[in-house]
């Protein structure tokens, strides 16, 4: 991630020397402050004025800069709650300020931080949904009551057969004559049977 930097050469040729890459700065985030050694090392004590030091917060005041090495300053910025720009200075100095450069800082309104609920990073389970509603007959949906036993469903099931047979029988006579209705009633009393010992009652032997 790009973080934003203002530079600031020290000891560029000739000691107790301070400059300032930019006179201004605008920024609505955190940035860098880099101290950038040249000839000679040096001690140098960085601040913000008090209408920067509203938004913005230093580490520490004070570092060493090695010679031909840079010194990197973290700066952070709180812009989330402003309405309007904040303007200050970041002030550097050496020798005890006998040399000093001033940076002109504008802190933009920056967008407010949201807080993330961490619940919400967790899959979500569906709620089980348990029906008030009472089960439904078997044979609801026939018109017949729920609580028709094996005896009457074996009735009804024989009397269905029967009328099937009767149908078949008919056209088994119209289309094939006597073999065919021998046929047909073999095929019949063996149905019948077997419907009746299929709903033929549990306690029954």
């Amino acid at each position: 991630m790009f973080t934003p930097a203002v530079t600031v050469h020290v000891n560029r040729d000739s000691s107790e020397r301070l400059e300032a890459a930019t006179a201004t700065f605008e920024t609505a985030e955190s940035f860098t402050l880099l101290l950038e050694g040249h000839d000679s090392p040096t001690h140098v004590h960085c601040r913000l004025d008090d209408e920067l030091a509203r938004v913005a917060s230093l580490p520490q005041s004070n570092y060493y800069v090695e010679a031909d090495a840079r010194t990197p300053v973290p700066i952070e910025v709180e812009a989330g709650g402003l309405e309007d720009p904040v303007q200050g200075y970041l002030e550097v100095s050496t020798g005890y300020g006998a040399e000093s450069a001033a940076i002109a800082v504008t802190v933009e309104p920056g967008p407010d931080r949201v807080e993330v609920d961490e619940s919400l990073s967790k899959p979500q389970r569906s709620p089980t949904v348990q029906s008030s509603e009472p089960a439904e007959p078997l044979f609801g949906d026939l018109g017949l009551p729920g609580d028709v036993g094996p005896a009457a469903l074996a009735a009804l099931a024989l009397g269905a057969v029967v009328v099937a047979l009767a149908v078949g029988l008919a056209v088994a006579t119209i289309a094939g004559g006597t073999a065919a209705v021998a046929i047909f009633a073999v095929v019949a009393v063996a149905v019948v049977a077997a419907v009746g010992l299929r709903f033929r009652p549990s306690g029954s032997r």
